[in-house]
């Protein structure tokens, strides 16, 4: 497992740790039940803070992604991927709603929006 730190990115330390770990799950490379590295073990590795790998496992075990059990450490949890879709479906909810508002304001047909949107999903990154 390889986290890597962009001192030049918008985002804090924490929220990358965080991200990136949120990746190596939902791509499968972190399995339900594996363990992850201790918060001091990473930050050695990484050279960051404890304090800021404590900040990224809180925010993880908060949105469910870890569980951490007293003397046992971290683990990846079995129910994360559900949340996750969960989450990123919002998301996406959220934008396709400013699209509709958008087309309705500006008299963009139904059917336009909809092939915009296969457009894109089907695009090839």
């Amino acid at each position: 497992m390889e986290i890597i730190i962009s001192n030049n990115a918008n985002k804090p330390i924490y929220e990358q740790i965080t991200s990136q770990f949120k990746a190596m799950i939902m791509s499968g490379e972190l399995q339900a039940g594996e363990p992850i590295p201790s918060m001091r073990a990473l930050a050695k590795s990484i050279h960051v803070s404890v304090i800021t790998v404590q900040k990224a496992y809180e925010d993880l075990q908060r949105d469910g992604f870890i569980e951490t059990m007293v003397g046992r450490g971290s683990f990846v949890s079995a129910r994360n991927k559900e949340f996750y879709q969960e989450e990123q479906q919002r998301i996406a909810e959220e934008h396709l709603q400013a699209a509709a508002q958008i087309g309705r304001v500006s008299h963009i047909s139904l059917a336009k929006l909809t092939e915009l949107l296969v457009l894109f999903y089907e695009e090839e990154d």
